[in-house]
């Protein structure tokens, strides 16, 4: 397709510089070539560099690791996982219907609107159901299935208890206590992680192990994938929405969106994420309404800071023969496609 250079319109009163058809000269450029030319070299890049230097990216944190690296955290958190105190055994939808723990905003109410559809029992599912995949169940596990929802209660309430008072939450400096079958399958578990079983039994048990949910609920409810977080400044108090792992960028585009929580009120909300969407969807209504909603629409016109920035195109639209004529190098052009 070639572009004609349309002609300037007649000035008169009420006329607008910026309604004016285009008067400077025009280019022709082939846009399928120049996008076949950069996915050629872009590609050819990725590659490159992919092969010489690898991924960006840090290795994903297992739960090996965490078993390996912070034996008394994860004891902890297994603990938690089979009294259901841990943070995914109270959080309510998707995972559970945990009573009051959704976020609400008066009578709206979304996170209990999308239900259970990812039905999590931490104590079954991040315990009790990997320790049965074992050639040898631990002897424990019929002990804990015997008990009562009280009796199982009491006693990781009691071993939680005794983790938090141990010397560095060491299991093995806990005071002596009834803690039942509890040290028992958290040890089972512990050795079961250390030998990098259970990251693929939480994964679903398949090779390609696409599923990540579980052994991110589990990590999360510990404290060493939070220490980990902090320390790359990704939680939300250090704007780890936007920012990325290592020294790489990061999502500069979600400034606004982590900006609310860093500032009060907002970032002592307990029902923040809702607060926040809804602000973050009302000013994308506001941007996507704009040229309708009077007022907002004019700002342009009554401080007109873009004709500063495009001043050499309204000096040669003021003048369009003279710019005709004689254009200057590099300017007043503008790219046609050509199909």
């Amino acid at each position: 397709m070639t572009a004609t250079v349309g002609r300037p319109a007649v000035r008169g009163h009420g006329d607008h510089l910026d309604r004016r058809p285009w008067a400077g000269s025009v280019r022709e450029y082939d846009l399928v070539k120049e996008l076949l030319y950069a996915l050629i070299v872009v590609g050819l890049l990725t590659v490159g560099l992919a092969a010489v230097v690898g991924s960006p990216d840090e290795a994903p944190v297992t739960l090996r690791q965490w078993a390996t690296t912070a034996p008394s955290d994860f004891v902890a958190t297994a603990t938690a996982e089979l009294g259901g105190t841990s943070v995914t055994a109270q959080y309510g939808p998707p995972y559970n219907s945990t009573e009051g723990a959704s976020q609400t905003l008066g009578p709206i109410d979304l996170q209990g609107l999308s239900g259970v559809r990812l039905p999590i029992d931490t104590a079954q599912d991040f315990v009790i159901g990997p320790l049965q995949t074992l050639p040898q169940a631990a002897a424990e596990l019929a002990a804990l299935n015997a008990a009562s929802d009280k009796q199982r209660t009491d006693w990781t309430a009691a071993y939680s208890d005794a983790l938090s008072k141990a010397p560095d939450g060491d299991p093995a400096k806990a005071a002596p206590g009834d803690y039942g079958p509890v040290p028992g399958l958290d040890n089972a578990l512990l050795a079961m992680a250390q030998k990098g079983t259970l990251d693929s039994v939480l994964d679903g048990g398949t090779l390609a192990g696409m599923d990540h949910t579980r052994t991110v609920l589990f990590l999360g409810d510990g404290q060493y994938f939070k220490g980990l977080a902090d320390s790359q400044h990704l939680t939300g108090g250090q704007w780890g929405m936007m920012n990325e792992t290592g020294n790489y960028p990061g999502q500069s585009w979600l400034w606004l969106f982590s900006f609310w929580y860093q500032i009060p009120p907002f970032n002592g909300l307990s029902n923040a994420d809702l607060v926040i969407s809804g602000i973050m969807v009302l000013l994308t209504l506001v941007l996507m309404l704009l040229p309708f909603i009077p007022g907002l629409r004019s700002i342009p016109r009554f401080i007109p800071i873009h004709r500063l920035i495009w001043r050499d195109y309204y000096k040669r639209a003021r003048n369009p023969h003279t710019a005709a004529a004689k254009p200057a190098d590099g300017e007043g052009t503008t790219g046609m496609g050509r199909t």
